[in-house]
């Protein structure tokens, strides 16, 4: 009859081959991510995000795309060549074997964008058991944004400073006004569930997030993007600059190489680049004309076209500049 030891060596080759009985690891330590733990990086005027648990380093992506290799594959690639190109070429699942755990204060309505990326670990302060957070963000005078006359859901440019200045007293009468009632529902005896229901979005909650580095990695390019609303940027900014950096540096500095910095082309804009590129103007117009970028109104003028305008930007970057007529 088998005893403990026998087991041992049994869940040891099964295991691995390689491995005979049981085998002694050292946990993950990453000096830089160890220095900061627990230590909040403030966002906004009343918001953190800071680390409280990770696994895995650039080290444990590299283990883990080699364990697909065998006993005996050579080894070819130093770790850093091997991360750029699993960044490179979208190998995604080696980058699975590493996660982290946050602890985020952020306000409700910037809560509700993030909340969408469903590929997390999440618990959240339930203000159905305690009492919420006495806490609500507040805009400064000169940052009330203007709504773009361009993108139905986004903001560009700043209201004026006297506007603004009326706002931001506005806008902390009324979340005096808010909260004062609130805390008389709850001293009145009303259940917390339902006192909560006129709080502003603008009040802060907090949350555990625990997410794989993968899946932070597409939210972080997402979120950090021009294009994203300002207050979210800031913590996807804090969490890529102030965390991933420190923690997977190697494999950061690929995501800002081949993601975040990368410009992509479709294959119509890869055609009129290529044009452009050789000097052929009269083939640029053309391939712009037939693939719809250069629609025009009945006076001859050019349609707003986002497609164009994206493009436009994009061959900015190159030191091109088309000449669309």
């Amino acid at each position: 009859m088998p005893n403990d030891a026998d087991n041992a060596d049994m869940v040891g080759r099964a295991g691995s081959r390689a491995v005979r009985g049981s085998e002694v690891l050292d946990r993950t330590s990453v000096p830089a991510l160890d220095a900061i733990l627990g230590v909040p990086f403030h966002v906004l005027d009343d918001g953190f995000v800071r680390v409280m648990d990770y696994m895995g380093d650039d080290a444990a992506v590299v283990q883990a795309a080699r364990v697909s290799y065998g006993a005996g594959t050579k080894r070819v690639q130093d770790d850093r060549s091997l991360l750029r190109y699993l960044m490179r070429h979208s190998h995604t699942t080696p980058f699975e074997m590493c996660e982290i755990k946050l602890h985020v204060r952020v306000p409700m309505d910037t809560w509700r964008q993030w909340i969408r990326h469903r590929t997390a670990n999440v618990n959240e302060y339930s203000t159905r058991y305690s009492v919420a957070i006495d806490s609500a963000q507040r805009t400064e005078p000169d940052a009330w944004r203007q709504q773009s006359q361009t993108n139905r859901q986004g903001s560009g440019g700043v209201l004026p400073l006297d506007v603004g200045t009326r706002l931001t007293a506005s806008e902390s009468e009324l979340h005096r006004t808010v909260r004062d009632d609130y805390e008389r529902r709850i001293a009145a005896g009303v259940a917390r569930e339902q006192a909560r229901k006129d709080l502003p979005l603008s009040t802060y909650t907090e949350a555990y997030w625990k997410i794989d580095l993968h899946n932070l990695l597409n939210f972080l390019q997402l979120r950090m993007h021009a294009h994203s609303q300002a207050e979210i940027r800031a913590y996807a900014t804090s969490i890529g600059n102030d965390i991933v950096a420190r923690w997977t540096p190697i494999v950061w500095e690929a995501f800002l190489d081949y993601r975040k910095n990368a410009v992509q082309l479709s294959g119509i804009e890869a055609k009129i680049v290529s044009a452009l590129v050789t000097g052929d103007h009269g083939a640029a117009q053309a391939i712009a004309t037939e693939h719809g970028f250069l629609e025009r109104r009945s006076d001859g003028s050019l349609k707003s076209s986002r497609e164009r305008s994206e493009l436009d930007a994009k061959l900015a970057l190159f030191g091109l500049s088309p000449r669309w007529t």
